[in-house]
């Protein structure tokens, strides 16, 4: 292992006030069962899974209850040993009311897990094969299934793999949290990773403001030949696939592309843990490590729940709300959304639950755009924020088209920099949902 301290990073980006100081220290606790789970039948992009239960049923936790719907698909499996109590639409974290399977949880029966296999005899075949059964979708936000990033075309070579433990995101502590308490496991299902693809190299890429992590990783890694750890300049968003190719590998994703067309696979660190768990442990993916965080909330907490658990029993768990709380965000401040109904449930990869204050969510009256070009200079796409913002509130759908709307990864930091406070990501997110619509209706005829 070598550890690089060149402190690479990438253009633009910004360094808003982090936060993590109210969870980092705190280890994680193990949520008891709730009373009941919302498990939706879309926890990943794709097709959504199809259920194979129906209402009455008794199913054991672990047990499969929907399964893949295609190529890009992910089972589900039941977090608790219960009773179905429905099968219809509940709202989820996005705000949207979606299919989804209730099941009331009963006695603890035994578990209904996978069968553990060999680490030392298991073969690339066998570890993709496990993700899939497994329902192991990524955990760093966009919860792609796994299996299919591990099954690239054959005419991809893949080179590198990285793996992502910038979280650039404020106030998000679950990955810090892992690399400190399972390094070994990390280490291990980033093994398994290599394996399955058929490479010989890896980079674990870290921001410097973990200089905890970063000791223990270079302390575990001493030996290991097939590992690098990449220290990275602290700047949101490090993070992003593009933006972490760019700092690691000096190589451009093109636009349109993804880190799979220039020979690289990214996984996040709890995607990895989860991989090492369904190999080892035969455990699907069933619970969601979340940071519980904000000054809005009695106990901020780094936790591991069961997935299907309401927001409202996570934060009542973390001792519920103070008062002058003014937001709910589930995920982080800069990407995350805003929440309107807490009967939602936790998701696969929900990362955190926010809690904020009028002090940590002020808004500020909009004025007109100044021109000053500061949401371009920061921009780490170098896109023009303020024109796609404005050929969205226009209409100007074809316009935002042309432009790249398509593009924006949707971090916020225009928003953020933005100097005449207008909601700049907001409105780009807004026409960017319209030009993707009319290239779908393309494609359809």
């Amino acid at each position: 292992m070598s550890l690089i301290k060149t402190l690479k990073s990438f253009r633009g980006g910004i360094h808003p006030t982090d936060y993590k100081n109210l969870t980092e220290s705190k280890p994680f606790e193990i949520m008891p069962t709730p009373d009941s789970v919302i498990l939706h039948l879309s926890q990943h992009i794709g097709k959504i899974a199809k259920p194979i239960v129906e209402k009455k049923d008794i199913v054991r936790k672990g047990q499969l209850i929907a399964e893949n719907n295609g190529f890009i698909s992910a089972p589900i499996h039941s977090s608790v040993s219960g009773i179905v109590k429905e099968i219809h639409r509940e709202i989820n974290v996005g705000g949207f009311p979606k299919e989804a399977i209730i099941i009331e949880a009963t006695k603890e029966m035994e578990n209904e897990y996978l069968i553990p296999l060999d680490i030392n005899k298991i073969s690339a075949e066998e570890i993709r094969e496990r993700i899939k059964l497994a329902g192991i979708v990524g955990l760093g936000g966009a919860a792609f299934p796994t299996y299919v990033k591990l099954t690239p075309p054959k005419d991809l070579k893949i080179e590198n793999v990285i793996i992502n433990a910038c979280e650039c995101e404020p106030y998000l502590t679950r990955d810090y949290r892992f690399i400190l308490e399972r390094t070994d496991d990390l280490i291990g299902g980033l093994h398994m990773i290599m394996k399955a693809l058929n490479i010989d190299n890896a980079a674990i890429g870290i921001e410097d403001n973990k200089p905890e992590a970063i000791k223990l990783l270079s302390e575990k890694l001493k030996s290991d030949k097939k590992i690098n750890l990449q220290v990275l300049k602290t700047k949101y968003p490090q993070g992003a696939e593009k933006m972490l190719i760019k700092a690691i590998l000096a190589k451009e994703v093109p636009v349109g592309k993804l880190p799979i067309d220039v020979g690289v696979v990214i996984q996040n660190v709890g995607t990895t843990i989860a991989i090492f768990d369904a190999v080892t442990k035969g455990e699907p993916q069933i619970t969601a490590a979340l940071t519980v965080s904000g000054k809005g909330i009695v106990e901020p907490k780094n936790l591991v729940v069961p997935v299907g658990t309401m927001l409202k029993d996570v934060l009542n768990f973390c001792g519920g709300l103070k008062e002058g709380t003014t937001k709910i965000i589930v995920g982080g401040p800069m990407m995350g959304v805003a929440q309107f109904d807490l009967n939602a449930p936790v998701m696969k990869a929900t990362s955190g639950i926010l809690v904020l204050t009028e002090e940590e969510s002020e808004l500020f009256d909009e004025t007109n755009c100044l021109k000053c070009g500061k949401c371009i200079d920061d921009c780490p796409l170098g896109l023009m924020p303020t024109k796609l913002a404005r050929f969205s509130r226009l209409e100007r759908i074809d316009d935002a088209e042309k432009m790249g709307i398509t593009v924006c990864m949707e971090c916020g930091t225009c928003t953020y920099t933005c100097p005449a406070n207008i909601p700049l990501v907001q409105w780009i997110r807004l026409g960017k949902q319209k030009v993707l619509k009319i290239q779908r209706e393309r494609k359809s005829t």
